[in-house]
């Protein structure tokens, strides 16, 4: 068998100026400070806990952690800006005080939380609406010079499950993506990461053949992002409890790491780590330390 050589691309973005390359993949954990979220919603409920997971997560192989305060799983209810800020607030400041090196992401779609966790020393924004909910993100993107996560979706967590009819899915969607990094360079946005949206107005049969299609992204020559981590393309396929599903995320964050998978977006920090390190001795014969 040969290796697959085409994943061994040198993509990298520019955080806090310095480069941080892809050669090989790296870890996002999810940490998600809304009391409302599909599987972890509540578990951080204090800065502590936060802060001793992190120090456990980043010990453990993580490479960014993505905090937000807005729960974005489907039927959440609609949280307005000050109470958002008023979760992400305090966690972000205690991260950034403990983890002054480390790269923190703020997952959000709002340019005002975007522009305040910046000045707060927040390192990247993920956007799950790729900029469909705030016209403001991709001008406040471009003003802060910070890297931006595009993610493919439609609508809002109330309206996306009935908003998964396409002409051709995965044409559809770098369709999709291709006018919008478009419009970012237009901003002056240069450090740019895709997502494809796995989950977001997608079905359990769409979700598998964006997987199967992953390496079709590469077109842009840019980071590619995914978000398998206990969906429902797992628990439901798998008929499981989602609290049982982590050994059907690492099985699809293999999938992703060979089709050319940058960052594995998760919440199990350790097995994702592991899921790595076999796919980097199978194809790079290296384990980095």
């Amino acid at each position: 068998m040969s290796k697959n050589t085409n994943n061994l691309d040198r993509a990298s973005i520019r955080i806090r100026g310095r480069l941080l390359h892809f050669n090989s993949p790296k870890i996002m954990g999810i940490y998600n400070v809304s009391p409302d979220s599909f599987y972890d919603g509540g578990s951080l409920n204090s800065i502590d806990k936060t802060l001793f997971r992190a120090e456990e997560d980043f010990g453990q192989g993580m490479d960014i952690l993505d905090l937000g305060g807005y729960s974005t799983r489907p039927g959440a209810e609609n949280v307005d800006v000050e109470e958002e800020w008023t979760r992400i607030y305090p966690h972000l400041r205690a991260l950034r005080k403990v983890f002054p090196d480390e790269i923190i992401s703020i997952d959000t779609f709002r340019s005002v939380i975007a522009r305040r966790a910046f000045e707060e020393g927040a390192d990247i924004i993920n956007d799950i609406s790729g900029g469909n909910q705030d016209s403001e993100m991709f001008s406040t993107i471009g003003d802060m010079k910070i890297p931006y996560i595009l993610m493919h979706s439609r609508g809002n967590s109330k309206t996306m499950q009935g908003m998964n009819q396409y002409d051709s899915m995965v044409l559809d969607i770098i369709d999709d993506l291709e006018k919008k990094i478009h419009r970012l360079r237009e901003n002056r946005v240069s450090d740019i990461i895709i997502d494809p949206g796995f989950g977001f107005a997608k079905n359990i049969n769409q979700n598998f053949e964006l997987l199967r299609n992953l390496e079709d992204f590469k077109i842009f020559g840019l980071p590619i992002l995914v978000g398998l981590s206990r969906k429902s393309m797992v628990y439901q396929t798998l008929n499981i409890p989602v609290s049982e599903a982590i050994h059907g995320t690492t099985a699809l964050n293999i999938l992703a790491l060979e089709r050319g998978a940058h960052i594995l977006r998760v919440h199990d920090v350790l097995a994702a780590d592991h899921a790595r390190k076999i796919w980097n001795k199978f194809f790079l014969e290296t384990i980095p330390a």
